[in-house]
């Protein structure tokens, strides 16, 4: 398997076996180190992490990595369906729910790049291309919500607002290359060294000095996760 796939795989499958504990500790206490998504009543929770935890520690495994993976999609994208597009159609102007959305979408496209990177060698073309779509999503929201998001950025990195809006320049790009296939590998492989970077330089921190803030476990978790799928996707790119 390709070496950007195997490294990507286990960042994902991490992130999913992280985000799986975050569940349960919701359908526990409900408050505290929350889940990713609202999940809403502790049955759905305890679901929804079994599901996560289950499919991270097969994917590391590599067992029945690509049923695990299309099923993992299927499960993702159903509930982005029945959860997020009412949210969505209630309040289009809300940014939450875009972010959140693009977010399961984004894993959800990973898992179906992953489900076809097998022997087999089929076509990953859904999947890049749906998680080519979030990264619209997310640099939109970057280049609207740009002083908003120059606030989470340390303070010891000058010109936060400018690296707000190259970020979401980045993403764009990002995005256009992948579904263009011109240099998705490269675009995808660099997106991925992005994220990974942001979990120590920008997330880590923020966990550190509120360990009790589940969104602050949530994004870090995220970050790694888009990592992984980002370099998984550029393991199934072609060479062009």
């Amino acid at each position: 398997m390709n070496k950007l796939i195997v490294l990507g795989r286990y960042c994902f499958a991490l992130a999913l076996t992280a985000f799986g504990i975050q569940h349960f500790i919701y359908a526990k206490y409900a408050v505290g180190i929350g889940p990713p998504w609202i999940p809403g009543n502790p049955l759905r929770a305890c679901f929804m992490g079994a599901a996560l935890v289950l499919a991270g520690v097969r994917i590391t495994a590599n067992s029945k990595t690509r049923v695990t993976a299309m099923l993992l999609g299927f499960l993702l994208f159903l509930y982005y369906l029945f959860l997020y597009v009412p949210r969505l159609a209630a309040n289009v102007h809300d940014p939450g729910p875009w972010t959140s959305g693009a977010e399961i979408l984004a894993l959800c496209g990973a898992a179906w790049a992953l489900c076809a990177a097998s022997p087999t060698r089929r076509s990953s073309m859904p999947g890049r291309f749906l998680f080519a779509l979030t990264l619209i999503v997310f640099g939109v929201q970057h280049l609207l919500y740009g002083r908003f998001i120059a606030t989470l950025i340390p303070a010891w990195i000058p010109e936060r607002l400018f690296f707000a809006y190259g970020v979401g320049i980045a993403f764009l790009a990002a995005a256009c290359s992948i579904l263009a296939n011109i240099q998705s590998r490269l675009a995808a492989t660099l997106l991925g060294i992005m994220f990974f970077t942001w979990v120590f330089i920008l997330h880590l921190p923020r966990v550190m000095a509120a360990a009790h803030n589940g969104n602050e476990w949530t994004s870090m978790l995220m970050a790694l996760a888009m990592s992984g799928a980002s370099w998984i996707v550029a393991g199934s790119a072609k060479r062009f």
